[in-house]
């Protein structure tokens, strides 16, 4: 079965999201509110890209530059999976630009690299 491949990335004043059908495939980009508001936010909106593309989920969280930290209980909930998610610790690295028919969020090339190498093996 085909999945879609997400990856999250917790910034200083935004995290940022992107799902991805394949390698070539943006679907989802998002960038949200800096903490979630509840314990189940992450896991639910796994659940709820998987439910709405009839597909399994594989995210990447990414561990991100040092000194900054997304070591919150907020997060840790989503480790647990489910049947319709799962998810990986992946570390940043360096930014690849492609074309990006999904714009005016910013730039997700970092992020998109990221769940190509992570999350698609």
């Amino acid at each position: 079965m085909e999945s879609i491949w997400m990856g999250i990335a917790p910034g200083p004043t935004t995290p940022r999201v992107i799902a991805m059908a394949g390698p070539s495939e943006t679907i989802l980009k998002a960038q949200l509110a800096c903490e979630p508001r509840h314990p189940r936010a992450l896991a639910t909106l796994l659940e709820a890209v998987a439910l709405w593309q009839g597909q399994p989920v594989r995210a990447a969280l990414c561990a991100g530059p040092p000194g900054l930290s997304c070591d919150s209980s907020l997060f840790r909930e989503a480790f647990s999976g489910g049947a319709l998610y799962s998810v990986v610790w992946a570390h940043a690295s360096t930014p690849r630009r492609r074309r990006d028919r999904l714009r005016g969020l910013g730039r997700f090339d970092d992020l998109e690299r990221l769940v190509i190498q992570e999350v698609a093996r």
